[in-house]
């Protein structure tokens, strides 16, 4: 199901995809994502795979975690998850086990399929198998991010 971006949840996504352009440098994928909640982002993180040394450090996951963090539990419903690059099929567990029920983000795995493990699994098949939990849209700013995800994968 399709979701219209909230003038928070649009400032997010701006900032996501203005946080993923600015880090890349020509090698590497980019995620970033942020938390959006009551009309106010929570968390604006990037990927911290690498740095970690953690390959479970996606920018979701991290944006997810710095969310509970700043409001003191880890039940974000109403919350909205927002990312530069659809969320792969571990951040899609994470966002549902933490309650979050919108999404929106900017590439789609159709356009850049390299990055997702099951690629016969789209978005439909997770909201579809989580019996419409949650709401998403996706496409949102693409062309904006489209050469981080084409070089990268």
């Amino acid at each position: 199901m399709s979701v219209t971006p909230s003038r928070a949840e649009t400032d997010a996504l701006d900032r996501v995809v203005a946080m993923a352009c600015e880090r890349y440098t020509g090698e590497g994928p980019v995620f970033t994502a942020a938390i959006v909640k009551d009309e106010r982002m929570i968390a604006l993180e990037h990927n911290e795979v690498a740095t970690a040394c953690d390959p479970s450090r996606h920018a979701e996951i991290v944006a997810m975690a710095r969310a509970s963090e700043a409001l003191g539990g880890s039940d974000l419903s109403g919350a909205t998850l927002i990312a530069s690059m659809q969320p792969c099929e571990m951040c899609l567990a994470a966002m549902r086990w933490a309650g979050i029920d919108r999404l929106i983000f900017a590439m789609t795995q159709e356009e850049a399929p390299a990055f997702f493990q099951f690629p016969k699994l789209g978005i439909d098949d997770y909201a579809r198998a989580s019996d419409g939990a949650f709401d998403w849209v996706g496409g949102v700013q693409m062309d904006a991010v489209r050469h981080i995800y084409e070089s990268a994968g």
